[in-house]
């Protein structure tokens, strides 16, 4: 059966897995800087190498995701903050961006200098319930046609002006995708056909256009954004062990979490809300990084009254100042340790709460699995890798409902990239290599 390497061009590292199609075997791993310096080609070059010295041999197959140089910056332009720009911000986010920007209304000019200024990659266009008022839409997209924002345009609003925006969009020459609305009535939220459009625009507008290769082969080895394809991970895992998921990725410049439930019972009934839950979904807080945004994690426990130690202001105000810092001494892993527990608290409470007033919480209270993820938790000892997610999935003070009994585990080999990556192509492949991040991924 093919082998492939799946390939994660992260901000920081370069990660690959080689995993057997057949089996779902895992059969080898490496990691090295990513080369941005140069071209991102070079680290992905020295993991073929180092293959090839061990004897491994070349893969079959390659599939790749990135959020080197960047990652995927979105701005969503919507018509009201707390409905339709709400639903694109959180389909935007599932769909692997960082949402730079989020415009409500009808734009001014300072609004779209606003949205110039957060320099998006893409730029999501939402509007509207099908065959509601699309006056603001239209505004929107003719604003969008004349600015001078170089960003390609995803709309999804209003099926009932589609033609319109496209003619808009279209008479200026802008770069743009139609596809159906991400709300197509109060309480409903149709997320899939923005994140394939938005999946595609990354794709073919952003990854060749950053500069981070000089050839043309990073780009046709790219599939998706890294956090779309950890989500399709999450979602195989969720469905490979019947049960609601949890992930907490705690990165450098930000911590991830993401989520993916089967609502039962009265949790079925959330559709109610205005804008209805993602049951598969992420959110991403970027002030809460164990590197560069250190800071921001002790900033943050003050304001959810998370205690932490004395020393943890000094420590982190270094980790900000250089962060490539890794701990020097057995004190410094206890700081480093705290500082991961305290951003995963506080990350999970911001994905847990009701996104808007008058909204509903996540119901995370049946969740069977909460699985770590990110350097700082991959090399760390078991036991504290263990003590950092107990102190997530029994956060009672968190203002949220906990799991019951959940299993805890780490990602120790940062799988679950993999698996998304394998979900399409090799959907048999993929789930056996889920059942490996429960299995022996702790």
């Amino acid at each position: 059966m093919p082998r492939v390497l799946c390939v994660d061009f992260g901000s920081t590292f370069t990660k690959a897995a080689l995993v057997d199609t057949g089996s779902g075997a895992l059969l080898a791993s490496r990691e090295v800087p990513t080369t941005i310096a140069t071209d991102v080609l070079d680290g992905y070059r020295s993991i073929l190498g180092s293959l090839a010295t061990d004897g491994v041999g070349a893969p079959d197959e390659v599939l790749a995701c990135s959020s080197a140089g960047g990652g995927l910056r979105l701005a969503v332009v919507g018509y009201e903050r707390d409905v339709t720009a709400e639903a694109g911000y959180r389909v935007g986010l599932s769909a692997g961006a960082k949402v730079v920007h989020v415009a409500a209304g009808s734009m001014s000019g300072a609004d779209v200098a606003a949205l110039r200024a957060a320099r998006p990659d893409i730029i999501l266009l939402v509007g509207g319930t099908d065959g509601g008022n699309a006056d603001v839409l239209l505004h929107n997209a003719g604003r969008l046609a004349r600015a001078r924002v170089h960003a390609p345009v995803v709309a999804a609003g209003n099926a009932d002006a589609a033609d319109e925006v496209a003619a808009l969009l279209a008479a200026t020459g802008r770069r743009y995708e139609v596809t159906r609305n991400v709300l197509p009535r109060i309480g409903v939220i149709a997320p899939e056909p923005a994140r394939a459009a938005i999946r595609a625009a990354f794709l073919h507008h952003v990854i060749g256009g950053k500069g981070l290769s000089r050839g043309p082969a990073f780009a046709g080895m790219v599939q998706a954004a890294t956090p779309d394809a950890v989500l399709a991970g999450v979602e195989v895992l969720a469905d490979a062990v019947g049960s609601d998921v949890l992930v907490v990725d705690i990165g450098g410049a930000t911590t991830d979490v993401y989520s993916a439930l089967h609502p039962q019972g009265e949790d079925a009934g959330l559709a109610k809300d205005v804008v209805a839950p993602l049951w598969h979904s992420r959110t991403v807080e970027a002030d809460l990084g164990v590197r560069w945004n250190a800071e921001g994690v002790v900033e943050a426990a003050v304001r959810e009254h998370v205690p932490v130690p004395a020393d943890l202001p000094r420590y982190a105000a270094g980790l900000a100042a250089d962060p490539g810092h890794l701990p020097e001494d057995e004190a410094e892993e206890v700081l480093d340790l705290a500082l991961a527990r305290t951003a995963a608290l506080v990350a999970v409470r911001r994905h847990a709460r009701p996104p808007s007033p008058g909204s509903s919480p996540r119901p995370l209270a049946d969740v069977a699995v909460v699985v770590g993820s990110g350097g700082v938790l991959r090399h760390a000892p078991a036991g504290e890798r263990e003590a950092v997610l107990s102190a997530v999935a029994g956060d009672h003070a968190g203002g949220w409902r906990v799991p019951r009994d959940p299993v805890l585990v780490t990602d120790t080999a940062y799988l679950l990239c993999a698996v998304g990556l394998l979900a399409g192509p090799h959907p048999g492949a993929a789930r056996a290599l889920a059942g490996r991040v429960v299995g022996d991924g702790s």
